[in-house]
């Protein structure tokens, strides 16, 4: 099991990852809400956040990283009062944990969601399905080999499916996976590839916008 942590105290973070690792689940530890920006669009089975970040506010960036993943988030935080704890959940958190918590009891919230979202590792949009888990993209049942970075795309766009999705905002976020620089031509290219490895027209080109992929 996968989860990112976005924790700034690290006696927490350090004690919780800990007794994480040593129930089969990898952590990766942020402690900045910047960091948990670049690292966000990992795959993930939970996030877990605290709302009092040293750089940023938790609910801020719950939004921010719902437009890229689809994780389930847990709200890991010492704000205990009522307003936060709608607040959290009116955004959309699957759980609101206040501090002092059990790692044992946060650890059955955290399968509990698994199992629950185990289904929503796959999706299928026409005759193409992505499961999220392994990585792997098939059509008609057999499998696309996709590049790292044209699966991330490509996931961008599945992931909101039938919305647009601005050609910036992808290109923020692959600059970041890539670690190289990637302009506008290129990401024309990228997407030029994946429609003829995909064997799609379900990817359409909006105008002076982005990309959207239809059903």
């Amino acid at each position: 099991m996968n989860i990112l942590l976005v924790e700034d105290n690290k006696t927490i973070s350090k004690g919780l990852a800990y007794y994480l690792h040593n129930n089969d689940c990898e952590v990766v530890i942020c402690g900045t809400y910047s960091e948990a920006l670049e690292k966000s669009g990992g795959n993930y089975d939970v996030i877990i956040i605290d709302i009092s970040l040293p750089d940023g506010n938790g609910f801020e960036l719950y939004e921010e990283i719902k437009r890229i993943n689809h994780a389930p988030v847990i709200f890991l935080t010492a704000l205990d009062d009522e307003d936060n704890i709608v607040k959290g959940f009116e955004l959309g958190a699957e759980d609101y944990i206040t501090k002092p918590f059990s790692s044992r009891e946060l650890l059955a919230r955290i399968k509990r969601f698994t199992r629950k979202n185990d289904i929503s590792n796959i999706m299928t949009i026409g005759d193409i399905t992505v499961d999220f888990s392994s990585k792997n993209v098939t059509k008609n049942g057999i499998q696309v080999e996709l590049t790292s970075l044209e699966y991330r795309i490509f996931v961008m766009l599945a992931q909101n499916c039938g919305k647009t999705v601005s050609r910036e905002s992808i290109l923020e976020k692959i600059w970041d996976i890539s670690g190289n620089y990637v302009n506008d031509n290129t990401l024309s290219v990228y997407i030029k590839r994946i429609r003829k490895k995909l064997d799609t027209e379900l990817i359409k080109t909006v105008k002076n916008v982005g990309y959207r992929l239809e059903e």
